[in-house]
């Protein structure tokens, strides 16, 4: 039987506080929506194909919306959010390239080889040049497209470069995290670089703007110079609220009653996004797009809970496949769906967005073969069931295997000790290492970096390699039920069987000293040339090798983190 042990809260003291239930419609969340006079009580009907925006912030966590029930302030997405649909059984991948590449590609990270990890820097890795994208598609069905923001699919090649992708224009970086004023980012000690570019160029000139602020006001640009009678494109990736965590002061300020720093800059953060994405919206109603237009929303992986984020009451955090990883904040809002201000449990994954945005763009999916994407529109505009019976969360044969599984725990079929999870119906089966595996309430009670001692932690189980959940009844997964239903546990086991058999090889290549900023003028950037094949060797062996390599730059974050704590313990005695 698991033992919890809780530490500085109780968990009737959880309850008693509000965390384990909110009222998401609760009054004083969405206390700013009022009617539209003007608003039609019927929805226009599709007379053109729609203007999609499609924004996306990165490692929000689940609890850190307002209509979640946060001590964070996000008015315009509570409103938008309560004007339109919220999506609340909506899943998205762990980590940042796989969220991103599953939306691209309407395809599960297996079948397009990106199953292990992120795309670093310095390898000779992107999306597969074969697959044919989401912004392709719209630019098939007379879409103009464009993107700004974090691209994090690869960049070795031109050929993988947005503009390359499908993208008309893009203002971003390419890689997974730079600074928000100088868009500097460091892969390792002394390998750092400039990457914030402008289509194929490197924007040097635009350094010093706060990206969020950046971010939004191209948008604003963007709609400014084109027509709205001519269908457009905007996929709007947010940087925010990903480390480092760094946002303009007067934004801080309002959050200064933040006993936890980290919390306390990350509130500021998600907040100041949160109004980017109001002036998104009143550019879209100010050029006239508005009326015709289908806005989504979705965050990219759960958060990280030791920078700030919160995904409570949900279990894990960014980089598992707890609840706390999968689960995603996600609504539409648009004058076109047909039953608004609601809530709506149809089950949905990131990789639906494909098929449901190219069929309101009346694009051609029939030449399309392979997606693992639904079509889902008439569930979120009408209130249809979902197509979508089960989501592969994902297979992936390189991470660490758990040391308790074997092939024999998984009744000959499969090996639990590699990672894996799926979910069908009801049920949610997790195998090998699903990663860290705490419930954290929001930190918002001490200085000291994760507030170890405000986590609810499992302090058995750690012999496992077999979990099974009804995520129907049990969202939070605290009653695992693997010993007393073994036929379902093998019925998914089987599930996975068959979606392994459909896997193709991992793309995970070793690091190339080629991709150094300081071969290419200091800046991040292809560096391959065109005809250079594509170097996926490396396996296993390049991931032991990326480890050792890494193992200084591990020692040093360590130093630097005892040097920082040690100053904060020295002002706070002066």
């Amino acid at each position: 039987m698991a033992v919890y042990a809780l530490t500085g809260f109780s968990l009737v003291s959880l309850l008693s506080f509000g965390y384990l239930s909110w009222d998401w419609m609760k009054p004083s969340l969405v206390a700013d929506v009022a009617t539209d006079p003007m608003e039609k009580s019927v929805p226009p009907t599709f007379t053109r194909p729609p203007h999609i925006i499609f924004i996306l912030t990165d490692d929000q966590g689940y609890h850190d919306v307002g209509y979640h029930g946060s001590d964070i302030q996000t008015p315009t997405l509570d409103r938008l959010a309560a004007e339109g649909v919220k999506l609340e059984n909506y899943y998205i991948q762990p980590i940042c390239t796989p969220s991103r590449s599953q939306l691209i590609t309407g395809r599960y990270q297996i079948h397009t080889g990106l199953q292990h990890s992120i795309i670093r820097p310095r390898q000779p890795n992107c999306l597969p040049l074969d697959q044919v994208t989401l912004p392709q598609k719209l630019q098939e069905a007379g879409y103009s497209t464009h993107m700004v923001g974090k691209w994090h699919l690869g960049f070795y090649k031109k050929e993988c470069l947005p503009t390359r992708r499908g993208f008309d224009t893009f203002l971003g970086s390419l890689t997974g995290n730079v600074d928000y004023y100088t868009y500097d980012n460091c892969d390792g000690p002394d390998v750092c670089g400039y990457d914030l570019h402008e289509g194929e160029d490197v924007a040097w000139d635009q350094s010093g703007k706060y990206s969020t602020f950046l971010y939004a006001q191209r948008v604003s640009k963007i709609l400014a110079s084109h027509s709205p009678k001519e269908p457009i494109f905007l996929y709007v990736a947010f940087q925010a609220v990903h480390t480092p965590l760094q946002s303009p002061k007067e934004y801080i300020y309002r959050y200064r009653s933040m006993g936890n720093v980290a919390r306390r800059k990350y509130a500021a953060m998600v907040t100041c996004m949160d109004e980017a994405v109001k002036n998104i919206t009143w550019a879209l109603k100010k050029y006239g797009y508005y009326d015709n237009s289908v806005i989504v929303f979705s965050t990219d992986n759960g958060g990280q809970t030791f920078s700030g984020g919160s995904n409570w009451p949900l279990r894990g955090r960014k980089g598992t496949y707890w609840e706390g990883g999968v689960r995603g904040i996600g609504f539409v809002h648009s004058p076109l769906i047909k039953r608004k201000r609601r809530t709506s449990w149809a089950l949905v994954h990131i990789t639906d967005w494909y098929p449901t945005l190219v069929s309101l763009a009346k694009g051609n999916l029939s030449n399309v073969q392979g997606l693992d994407g639904y079509d889902v529109w008439p569930a979120i505009s009408e209130g249809k069931e979902s197509p979508r019976t089960e989501i592969l969360h994902n297979i992936d044969p390189l991470y660490n295997h758990a040391k308790y599984g074997s092939l024999e725990d998984g009744f000959g079929i499969w090996n639990t000790a590699v990672q894996a999870s799926i979910r069908v119906g009801e049920w949610k089966l997790l195998t090998g290492d699903p990663g860290y595996s705490d419930w954290i309430p929001p930190q918002t009670l001490t200085n000291f970096p994760g507030s170890w001692w405000n986590l609810e932690r499992l302090t058995d189980g750690l012999r496992k390699s077999v979990w099974l959940f009804n995520i129907t009844a049990d969202p939070y997964e605290r009653y695992d039920l693997s010993e007393q239903r073994p036929d379902v546990v093998r019925t998914l086991l089987m599930r996975l069987v068959h979606y392994n058999r459909t896997a193709i090889p991992v793309r995970y290549p070793a690091e190339n000293p080629r991709a150094h900023p300081d071969f290419n003028g200091g800046a991040w950037g292809p560096w391959a040339s065109e005809d250079d094949g594509e170097e996926w060797e490396g396996g296993r062996e390049s991931l032991k090798s990326r480890n050792k390599k890494k193992k200084k730059c591990k020692i040093c974050k360590l130093r630097s983190f005892f040097r920082k704590l040690n100053t904060r313990l020295m002002s706070n005695r002066i």
